[in-house]
């Protein structure tokens, strides 16, 4: 069956949507616990708390629609999760690892960003006036989330360098000793024969 306005268009993002911030209600208490740096971690647990008054804000919006908001599963998201879970399961250091839940978390915000941006505008077309509004409560809130790991990704990115830079220092080391070491045994073979 073909869908041919622009209305039950918006209806269907808006439901992606909505599972989209549902499987994220989930995943962001795992980021929150992998992450070694503690305002990393208040950053997650704040937006736990915003994504879950984003999922009431698109409850209105459906309340209003006289519409459910279950249906349809946001694949981009659970992709975007999986991702996320791989990334907290990696055998990094603290630092690296904190790098890399950035980077993760940082695609799921543009995601949600373009996401929201592209439901707002079909909003103002639709003249969803009362939507609009907590449309953009909830886009500024994921803007300001990715500016705020953008931040803490400056922090947190050069620690992670200086930190790779060390084991990669050690791990010469280590292997310019046990170069030395069979040098020495080779050597030591040669004599006793």
């Amino acid at each position: 069956m073909q869908k041919g306005s622009l209305r039950q268009l918006y209806i269907d993002e808006l439901k992606d949507l909505y599972n989209a911030e549902t499987q994220l209600v989930k995943a962001l208490p795992k980021m929150a616990k992998a992450s070694s740096n503690a305002q990393l971690r208040q950053a997650f647990e704040e937006h736990l708390r915003q994504t879950s008054e984003h999922v009431s804000r698109l409850e209105q919006i459906f309340e209003m629609l006289d519409e459910k908001p279950t249906g349809k599963k946001c694949l981009g998201m659970e992709g975007l999760v999986k991702e996320g879970a791989e990334t907290i399961q990696e055998d990094y250091s603290d630092e690296v690892k904190d790098a890399a839940i950035i980077g993760a978390a940082q695609r799921v915000e543009h995601y949600e960003i373009a996401a929201y941006g592209t439901v707002k505008a079909m909003a103002e077309l639709l003249g969803e006036d009362a939507h609009i509004s907590l449309l953009d409560q909830t886009l500024g809130e994921e803007k300001k989330t990715d500016e705020t790991l953008t931040e803490l990704s400056a922090e947190i990115n050069p620690q992670a360098a200086q930190g790779s830079e060390a084991a990669e220092d050690d791990s010469e080391e280590e292997e310019g000793s046990k170069s030395r070491r069979t040098s020495a045994r080779k050597g030591n073979s040669r004599r006793a024969a």
